[in-house]
């Protein structure tokens, strides 16, 4: 059951910060990778409320084939918060990848999993809830500190909270800002950078999360008659 309230989630945190799950071993040969992505109406101000209108979309591919897609529409269950995206998200998002009929074997999401106040950010909280290796990918960290790679692709930096690397710095185009890999549930962050290169070509973000970006935004335009 996800929490309907600040103080829960902050328990429920806290908890899963401390829980020691087995870790993930990717199987050989290529992985269904899987990509979840919330949108909301365009124009929305300030955090938001409870009750926005939002679009949720999630993809599973292998290599670069699509093999099931899913969207849903819903509503936020909170404002926006750091630290709390959980409450905004985590119900529409947990629904939508449940309704793939074709699970993945890593599911990757625009979120921090320990780059967070109690080291439990929401790409780390929606695994633990499916049951599946998550990986959060965000174009900034939340918490943590650490200098930007070398323009190559590929290149990674450590990102820290004191002197824990929670996370880090990857170059997936050069001259291109880095994104954030965060490692999530189950996923070492080796396991983590593997899923993303093997995931990103042409492109700046991992394809299975811009398979879902796009797919999110093309039903809010949708709604909104283009």
């Amino acid at each position: 059951m996800w929490p309907l309230d600040a103080e829960s989630l902050i328990e429920v945190q806290r908890e899963l910060a401390r829980a020691a799950a087995e870790p993930w071993q990717p199987a050989r040969g290529e992985l269904r990778i899987g990509g979840c992505w919330v949108c909301f109406p365009r124009g929305l101000r300030g955090r938001g409320r409870a009750g926005d209108g939002a679009w949720a979309a999630a993809v599973v591919m292998r290599g670069g084939n699509l093999l099931d897609q899913e969207l849903r529409r819903g509503v936020a269950g909170a404002p926006y918060n750091p630290g709390l995206l959980a409450l905004r998200l985590g119900r529409l998002m947990a629904a939508t990848v449940r309704a793939l009929s074709t699970p993945p074997d890593v599911l990757l999401l625009d979120a921090t999993a320990r780059d967070h106040p109690r080291r439990a950010g929401l790409a780390l909280h929606l695994g633990a809830e499916l049951g599946l290796p998550t990986v959060g990918i965000t174009h900034r960290p939340l918490l943590a500190q650490g200098e930007w790679p070398e323009d190559r692709r590929g290149d990674i930096s450590p990102l820290r909270l004191g002197d824990t690397v929670v996370g880090c710095w990857m170059r997936t185009r050069p001259r291109v800002r880095p994104l954030v890999v965060h490692p999530g549930w189950r996923v070492d962050l080796a396991s983590a950078l593997d899923v993303v290169a093997s995931t990103t070509g042409q492109c700046r973000t991992p394809e299975p999360l811009r398979r879902a970006r796009c797919l999110a935004r093309s039903a809010r335009s949708a709604a909104n008659g283009g």
